[in-house]
């Protein structure tokens, strides 16, 4: 059933607490060079939470190190084609297209440094800038592979999540409950955490909505007929709502997020696979498979890789704590900066044991 809630457990109050762009760091099941057709549609796919199970396999190595190069990532394509529902900024314009080199060695440490944690399907970890190890299911035999990251409010833990709703937390991220014991409808694709870090919320591919802690639930898609997978989710600021992303960029809004356009109107050339919302709460960004970004609302463009040719697609990106600049990050684990972004490493010339399904900002 959508909306499940766990017991909330308290976590300590942090003396620092980071402001953190939550992106969507989710697998896309199935969907490959998407054609984006409608935002929303009607109809209906009920969305029981039956009794079902927690187990399947993925092997790797529990941490990897961080090395310190520029991956390239994932497939070519033009720019997409105009047309969107809402105030649309910008789709593949290209810059920044060489990821990195922005004084990394001042930036990029200290505890008010930039960094980010990028995670593989294997739940293996890639610690990179200011962003601490704290464990990993890299050694692991899991049910069900990881598909998404999300880390504490104060940078000190993080939450792994499976696709099957398993949690996995390290470091401070406290564990509130999981889906792992729920026969699921439909995989669990992406996580994101409340402001306090006192909570999470689970998605499913169907746009189920899972809440633990005092992540309050809003509503969901869970019951209607999609026309495409829902891919990520992202709160807004204050924690009062969330924003659902289809992989046809279809924006589904919910508690008080506001809904600023779509891309579900639009024909791409690739598929959205997450989703950023702005700093102050008033836009997102929208990010495709290929890097084209598609701002909404109050949200900047930065430059994309839209234009570029990638080794490997793109599976997620993250803000920065000042707003102002994303991060993106492909299958390979290269890593693409734009704006106040800083290239603090990547894993793009690491043979990987599996590849990287997500990423999240320090």
């Amino acid at each position: 059933m959508d909306g499940l809630k766990a017991t909330p457990v308290p976590a300590p109050d942090h003396p620092r607490r980071r402001w953190t762009s939550m992106a969507a760091v989710a697998v896309i099941v199935g969907v490959a060079g998407a054609v984006a057709t409608a935002a929303f549609a009607n109809g209906g796919s009920p969305r029981a939470a039956l009794p079902g199970a927690e187990a399947a396999a993925n092997t790797g190595t529990s941490n990897r190190p961080a090395v310190p190069t520029a991956g390239a990532s994932a497939l070519s394509a033009p720019a997409a084609s105009a047309g969107a529902t809402g105030a649309l900024h910008a789709y593949a314009a290209q810059a920044n297209p060489v990821p990195g080199v922005s004084a990394a060695e001042t930036t990029c440490g200290g505890p008010s440094g930039q960094g980010y944690w990028l995670v593989a399907s294997d739940g293996g970890i890639f610690t990179f800038g200011a962003a601490g190890f704290y464990g990993s299911t890299g050694g692991t035999r899991l049910n069900r592979p990881i598909v998404g990251l999300a880390p504490s409010v104060d940078g000190r833990g993080y939450w792994l999540v499976a696709s099957d709703g398993g949690i996995f937390s390290f470091g401070d991220a406290g564990f509130l409950g999981s889906a792992g014991a729920i026969h699921l409808n439909s995989p669990i694709v992406a996580m994101a955490a409340t402001t306090d870090g006192r909570g999470y919320w689970l998605v499913a591919a169907d746009g189920g909505v899972f809440s633990y802690g005092d992540a309050a639930f809003y509503g969901s898609t869970g019951a209607m007929r999609l026309n495409q997978p829902i891919v990520g989710i992202a709160p807004t600021a204050d924690g009062r709502g969330y924003w659902l992303v289809a992989s046809d960029g279809g924006i589904f809004a919910f508690g008080d997020a506001v809904f600023y356009g779509s891309t579900g109107a639009v024909r791409l050339n690739s598929p959205i696979v997450g989703i950023a919302p702005d700093r102050n709460g008033d836009g997102y960004e929208l990010i495709a498979t290929d890097g084209g970004i598609f701002g909404f609302g109050g949200s900047a463009f930065y430059g994309s890789t839209g234009g570029t040719h990638l080794n490997r697609p793109i599976v997620g990106g993250a803000g920065t704590f000042q707003g102002n600049g994303y991060t993106l990050a492909a299958s390979d684990g290269g890593i693409f900066t734009f704006g106040d972004s800083h290239f603090c490493g990547s894993s793009g010339a690491v043979r990987l044991a599996q590849p990287v399904v997500g990423i999240a900002p320090f």
